[in-house]
């Protein structure tokens, strides 16, 4: 039940322009993922008025911000009305003291520097950004299941080639298939070479924190392939065992990759929106120059810095008291995690993560994953993610969301309890 993407009827006398419309989107397949699951929100809550309706799908969080980080932002916003306390434009790469605390916080023992930091309006926007950097003529690789903006935006900026129907995938992406049947990792002897490879740990969709071995073997693989690796570390904060958080941990990384994180998820900006890209200098196009000096460019030219406002809680963030109490919205959403993959397990369903991302990937075999997706909605008015939406090897699965308050965490529990016992 794949909702079509938003038609505009003509209005007026129906008069076009002489513009052509981009042909690259004409290729993207129906709407964007996450818009057409709040779209089936909302046709449900018209259906049943009186629901109380759960979300698991999306994965925004739901807990308030810690007072300190807050505060920081208001006493900076506040500033902004007096004389003294005004600022305009910022650096375009971001705030310097910002960007030295997140080499020194989250790179502290890989040697990342501060130059090399970007400081952005989130990680999804930088894909697009990346993608703009590296243009239509590269090649790409991509985990299957995977977070849906890596291949749109790559179909938008002209990579991905003609959409095949009959496998459901688009014609010069390479697919890497993911699944437990490889740990979530492939054979990468048997992968063709292309020049971008994306790569997401812990894994949206399906919640796996790939080892240090197998870091170790994708890097190997870019540096003999004279690949660039776009490295999604967005989840790092999750990680409760010893798989690296980030790609810089892996010797020789500096040379084949980039790394785009958010605070998003492990601080609750969500809606503040800032996250941060890492370009290492060592990093070299084929001619030899530095992609560090292009991706500048780009900032410069397609952006204009991130909300100074928003960098002000950023900064609170990565405080000591910052740290302390973004670590506990980290775990309150890990513990709302186990409870779920306890209560799923229990039922006799096969899940996989939950333990190193909030994320759950829960197997149906046999399913169409938007079938599974409609009779939870309809029978216990519960939201989740169909696993078809993240590439044709989620087929079969959905994917449960940790975030939620916890109240409805437990109610969405005994729920699931009730419709598969």
């Amino acid at each position: 039940m794949v909702q079509n993407s938003l038609i505009v009827q003509k209005e007026g006398d129906g008069r076009s322009t002489k513009v052509p419309r981009n042909v690259n989107l004409q290729k993207l397949r129906n709407g964007y993922l996450f818009p057409q699951i709040a779209s089936q929100e909302l046709q449900h809550l018209e259906k049943y008025p009186n629901a109380k309706l759960i979300s698991l799908g999306i994965g925004d969080t739901t807990e308030p911000i810690p007072d300190s980080i807050t505060l920081s932002m208001a006493n900076y916003a506040h500033a902004l009305s007096t004389a003294e306390g005004y600022r305009g434009y910022g650096a375009e790469q971001g705030n310097k003291e910002l960007r030295k605390a997140i080499a020194k916080t989250f790179y502290k023992d890989v040697p990342v520097k501060d130059t090399e930091v970007f400081v952005s309006d989130g990680s999804q926007c930088d894909i697009a950004r990346l993608l703009l950097l590296l243009g239509s003529n590269v090649t790409i690789t991509v985990q299957d299941p995977s977070f849906p903006a890596y291949i749109d935006s790559s179909v938008i900026v002209g990579q991905a080639g003609d959409f095949e129907d009959e496998i459901g995938k688009y014609h010069n992406i390479e697919y890497l298939g993911c699944g437990p049947q490889n740990n979530f990792f492939p054979d990468l002897k048997s992968v063709c070479r292309t020049d971008i490879i994306f790569f997401c740990s812990p894994n949206n969709p399906t919640g796996h924190a790939a080892t240090r071995n197998q870091l170790e073997q994708l890097v190997e693989f870019a540096r003999d392939n004279g690949s660039i690796i776009i490295f999604d570390s967005a989840y790092a904060a999750y990680i409760t065992d010893d798989s690296p958080r980030s790609i810089f941990e892996i010797p020789g990384a500096r040379e084949v990759a980039i790394e785009i994180s958010s605070f998003s998820k492990f601080a609750g900006f969500t809606g503040v929106r800032l996250g941060w890209t890492v370009v290492p200098e060592e990093l070299l196009f084929s001619s030899g120059f530095p992609v560090i000096n292009d991706f500048d460019r780009i900032m410069c030219t397609c952006f204009n810095g991130a909300s100074s406002i928003a960098q002000a809680g950023g900064l609170a963030c990565l405080s000591c008291e910052g740290l302390e109490a973004t670590a506990s919205l980290v775990e309150y959403y890990k513990e709302n995690t186990k409870i779920l993959v306890e209560t799923v397990a229990s039922l006799g369903i096969k899940v996989y993560g939950g333990i190193n991302a909030p994320y759950i990937w829960a197997h149906f075999p046999g399913k169409k994953s938007w079938d599974v997706f409609t009779e939870i909605l309809e029978k216990t008015h519960i939201t989740t993610v169909p696993g078809s939406g993240f590439g044709p090897g989620g087929e079969g699965y959905i994917r449960i969301s940790g975030f939620g308050h916890r109240e409805n965490i437990l109610e969405a529990s005994k729920r699931l309890e009730m419709l598969f016992t």
